[in-house]
């Protein structure tokens, strides 16, 4: 019993704690599918985590604090098109400025509002919802939030659905494939471009509200630790596909969970503890290192399209 209840509480943990990991990684799939590298991802999270902490402090509403992250998260992600689409800028650059920008507004603006306060400031999160909380063991690994659910159930088959099934979905692909046979075939590249960025700036931010606002219910420095770029690495470990993705998030989230349940068992182990901390990384590194001899990266990756 107390080892199914173990399991049972590991696999509640990895949907939580997979959940910001797979928003962040699949908006940035609908970036790289159109052609563009996002290395702003990192500094979109952890504004859109500050934003959304903000303004739910701000205004009492947990709601429109995610609201706020979404909307700054997409602003960023157009930002990212304003340079990489329409200027045509090194996308390596560009993404690395953003993340830059967006850190720097956080922590200034956390300072601003709270740098006087001796404790990290902290909220009420979101509650967790509990169906089948009367079921043992189900009810334990069901017991999650609201976002997690919509996460799992709603936006990794939609994203599949509109990549795969939709008119829309085939536009993204052929832009990410070939712009100039899009752009001839009457599609609008750059208007494809910016709507796809935008989305993945707008998941982005939610993948970051959700440490902020529901998984830890404060705001610190080093809210992210990473996150954002391990979620481009399990892009390519998921070659591109939102399902793929979706396993590659389970596999960094229960590694995580692992380790931090290891740790709080207080296993007497003949190794450091930052031996755990670092365990999920390796782990994801290992899987894109054997993944990632089989990815085939969309043709246009990288490339700045001029209509000639």
């Amino acid at each position: 019993m107390i080892a199914a209840m173990f399991i049972a509480t590991l696999a509640a943990a990895t949907l939580r704690v997979a959940t910001p990991i797979l928003l962040a990684a699949i908006g940035e799939t609908f970036a790289e599918r159109a052609g563009v590298l996002n290395l702003g991802i990192e500094g979109t999270m952890f504004l859109g985590a500050f934003a959304g902490f903000y303004v739910a402090d701000l205004s009492g509403s947990l709601w429109i604090g995610l609201a706020a992250a979404i909307a700054i998260g997409t602003v960023l992600g157009l930002l990212m098109a304003f340079l990489s689409v329409t200027l045509g800028v090194n996308q390596h650059v560009a993404g690395l400025g953003i993340t830059l920008l967006a850190g720097g507004l956080a922590l200034f603006a956390f300072r601003l509002n709270y740098g006087g306060s001796s404790t990290p400031p902290s909220i009420e999160p979101f509650e967790r919802l509990s169906p089948l909380a009367d079921v043992p063991l189900l009810g334990t690994i069901l017991n999650q939030y609201a976002l997690t659910y919509v996460t799992f159930l709603v936006i990794v088959p939609l994203a599949w659905w509109l990549l795969y099934r939709t008119s829309f979905g085939l536009k993204i692909r052929a832009v990410g494939e070939n712009p100039e046979a899009a752009d001839a075939a009457g599609i609008n590249v750059f208007r494809i471009r910016y709507a796809a960025l935008a989305i993945a700036g707008a998941l982005m931010g939610a993948g970051g509200a959700f440490l902020s606002l529901a998984q830890l219910g404060a705001f610190t420095h080093g809210i992210i630790s990473g996150r954002g770029w391990v979620a481009i690495a399990l892009v390519i470990f998921g070659n591109w596909n939102p399902l793929k993705v979706l396993l590659g998030s389970l596999i960094f989230g229960g590694t995580f969970a692992l380790q931090l349940r290891l740790q709080a068992m207080g296993l007497q182990l003949p190794i450091p503890y930052e031996t755990f901390l670092a365990l999920p990384y390796v782990v994801t590194i290992i899987a894109l290192v054997i993944a990632g001899r089989q990815a085939s990266y969309p043709a246009a990756l990288l490339k700045p399209y001029r209509r000639e």
